[in-house]
């Protein structure tokens, strides 16, 4: 009996150890909130989330809804500086139980050469607070500046310094496409299925890494 019950210890411990690793080895093994108990998908931004330049329904969370199978919350809102979206966190995204937020900011803040060390603070702010309230965070990078890219090193950092999963340079290839934008900021349908394409590559397995854990 007692050689028995010590082989069933070792088995159980051996299953816990096996197990263990498996979950340090996961690409996602450093997201914040893998076990994430809330309920839906929120794309959070500035006229980029809204869909400015495509037609109703080809936004990317409209496009990311229908590859994804889920509901997602669009809480885009044309104008939007970081400023402006930390403001309106509570009511627009924190108050509908968030499982998993992307977050899409910057275009504006370039565009009114707002101090890039704001911008950082601001979004830094949002990834934390929504951590906070216990969800996912996927922040979404750009490349902005013609000649130099200093907000892509910054989303990366705030990602890595926070658990957040990171998607680089969004619009690559897109605004310089006149096939694929409506003016010279913002995609045009066809553009914004790319966008989607991207943000879908990334969190659909981070999901389903995250359902497995539940």
């Amino acid at each position: 009996m007692a050689k028995a019950q010590r082989s069933f210890w070792i088995t159980l411990l051996a299953m816990g150890v096996s197990l263990a690793a498996c979950e340090r080895s996961s690409p996602y093994s450093h997201i914040r909130n893998l076990r994430a108990p809330g309920e839906n998908l929120v794309c959070f931004g500035d006229s980029l989330t809204e869909g400015i330049g495509a037609a109703s329904g080809e936004d990317y969370p409209a496009v990311l809804a229908r590859e994804l199978g889920r509901p997602v919350i669009n809480a885009g809102r044309r104008g939007d500086t970081s400023e402006e979206g930390l403001r309106r966190l509570e009511a627009d995204v924190l108050a509908h139980n968030p499982r998993l937020v992307v977050v899409l900011f910057g275009g504006n803040d370039f565009l009114r050469q707002i101090p890039l060390a704001e911008t950082k603070k601001n979004i830094a702010e949002m990834v934390q607070r929504i951590q906070e309230r216990g969800a996912m965070v996927v922040l979404v990078g750009m490349r902005l500046g013609l000649f130099t890219d200093e907000y892509g090193p910054v989303y990366k950092e705030v990602a890595r310094e926070n658990g957040a999963l990171w998607i680089p340079d969004i619009l690559d290839g897109i605004l310089s496409d006149p096939g694929l934008r409506s003016d010279p900021i913002h995609p045009n349908g066809a553009g914004y299925r790319l966008v989607a394409g991207r943000v879908l590559a990334k969190v659909k397995p981070l999901l389903e890494e995250a359902d497995r854990r539940r």
